[in-house]
């Protein structure tokens, strides 16, 4: 049996075009594993950054609190030294203190006995001034019997006026003593009160020396207590000193080895990129040799919908309906609260009201279709699919995989799409859904032209 070449060329074709598109799926997944790679290698750098800057903050940190140790240990080693100086220059002072409270307090009882003997002496002067009275009273008798006496009484009399002179000086005498002993005991009732007083002081000190003493002990055992404490935290600050200098450097030895790691992920990357775009050539290669494969139908309809879609947005410019200017307007103004963002144009409602019947009727053309949608040159998608354009919720995950339109998608994929003026591009992607999600599917677009001029694509996307 002789088989027809034709068909021979299109299993060839086909088999090439399925080759071409595996050989494309697998190099995207791993672009997209890379890109992962790619992020947290990024973030990993981030991370080290931060934590060798902390590690520096920590270093300092550590040298501040040696510093600050070091110096409080000095001041606590000098004030242990003051303090045991004071405490025993307080001993000394406590103890001369307790003596002079002791002397004070005999002087006390010494006034007292003082006040006792100025009484005794007064009550003995009062006898000597009652004697001295009665003296002189039986000197002025014997005078009077004296001169009764006559001449043989005149030796006596001369006697009495003696003994009465005598008496008299006696009694003067006595007076002034006690006139002295009154001012005496007044002195010495005031020194008396003022010793008392000073002695309840006395007694006070003597009373709060026991106090003073224990603590003047605590206070020294306190101090002694903070200087062994200081002492062993500058010795744990050292520790961690050297902890801290045999960090350092694995520290730099781990940035520099993520460093490295990711400028090797950052070119591999790079290389995956242009095996994308090799892969891309292949894939679009194969389709361009012609004959049926499974992308055919999809080029077809996709290359026929952007004509149409053309042709739509001409008579729209033809008519009045909108300017070519606000047609191409690209002054995407933000849309309050929405996030992601999402944006508006001069042009947005003229695609709202073309853009949904020829979009909508792609994805009934085939299960594998997921989306049908225009994209300007820069990845602006004004009008999705109404299952992709729902209101925005308060959730971003939500809403990024359910309210795509209004979106600027300016990735690798989006921007080749809406700026290949290629017959058709076919690409192979994988699309982000949000949350984490990613699916695999093929990505076919068709310029899209209005009176010559270049405004984007239309995208096709299916999965395999």
């Amino acid at each position: 049996m002789t088989v027809q070449p034709q068909l021979t060329e299109d299993v060839h074709t086909d088999r090439l075009t399925k080759a071409a598109a595996a050989l494309g799926y697998e190099i995207v997944d791993i672009a997209g594993f890379l890109d992962l790679v790619e992020e947290h290698a990024r973030e990993q750098r981030k991370s080290l950054k931060v934590l060798d800057e902390r590690a520096s903050e920590m270093g300092q940190a550590n040298s501040d609190v040696r510093n600050a140790v070091e110096n409080m240990a000095q001041n606590t080693g000098e004030t242990a030294r003051d303090v045991e100086a004071s405490a025993a220059l307080m001993r000394t002072t406590g103890e001369k203190t307790r003596n002079v409270a002791g002397w004070v307090q005999n002087l006390s009882d010494r006034t007292e006995t003082v006040s006792d003997t100025l009484r005794d002496v007064k009550s003995n002067n009062q006898q000597i001034a009652g004697i001295a009275t009665q003296v002189n009273t039986l000197a002025i008798n014997a005078k009077i019997e004296a001169a009764r006496a006559g001449d043989a009484g005149r030796g006596f009399a001369v006697v009495a006026d003696a003994i009465n002179e005598l008496s008299q000086k006696t009694r003067d005498a006595a007076v002034e003593i006690s006139n002295n002993i009154e001012r005496l005991t007044a002195w010495i009732t005031d020194l008396g009160k003022e010793a008392t007083g000073i002695a309840t002081q006395a007694a006070d000190v003597l009373e709060n020396a026991g106090g003073t003493d224990t603590a003047l002990t605590r206070m020294e055992a306190s101090i002694t207590s903070a200087d062994k404490q200081a002492k062993r935290i500058s010795e744990q600050a050292e520790r961690v000193q050297i902890a801290m200098d045999d960090f350092t450097p694995a520290l730099v030895g781990i940035e520099r080895a993520v460093k490295s790691t990711t400028t090797g992920i950052e070119t591999t990357h790079q290389r995956i990129l242009r095996l994308i775009d090799t892969s891309e050539t292949i894939v679009q290669s194969t389709a361009l040799l012609g004959g049926s494969s499974v992308d055919t139908p999809f080029i077809q309809r996709v290359q026929s919908t952007a004509r149409e879609l053309t042709r739509q947005l001409e008579i729209a410019v033809e008519t009045g309906e909108i300017t070519l200017s606000r047609l191409f307007d690209q002054t995407y103004q933000p849309i309050p609260g929405s996030n992601p963002e999402q944006f508006l144009t001069e042009s947005t409602r003229t695609f709202d009201k073309i853009l949904p019947p020829l979009q909508e009727s792609v994805l009934e053309m085939d299960s594998k279709v997921v989306f049908c949608a225009a994209v300007d040159t820069n990845g602006y998608l004004p009008t999705h699919n109404r299952k992709f354009s729902h209101p925005q919720s308060g959730d971003p995950t939500w809403n990024m995989a359910n309210c795509r339109n209004r979106r600027i998608f300016d990735d690798r994929v989006g921007l080749k799409a809406g700026r290949s003026t290629e017959p058709f591009l076919l690409q192979v992607y994988r699309r982000d859904m949000g949350g984490g999600d990613f699916k695999m599917m093929k990505d076919l677009s068709a310029p899209i032209f209005v009176q010559g001029k270049h405004w984007g694509g239309l995208r096709l996307a299916y999965t395999f």
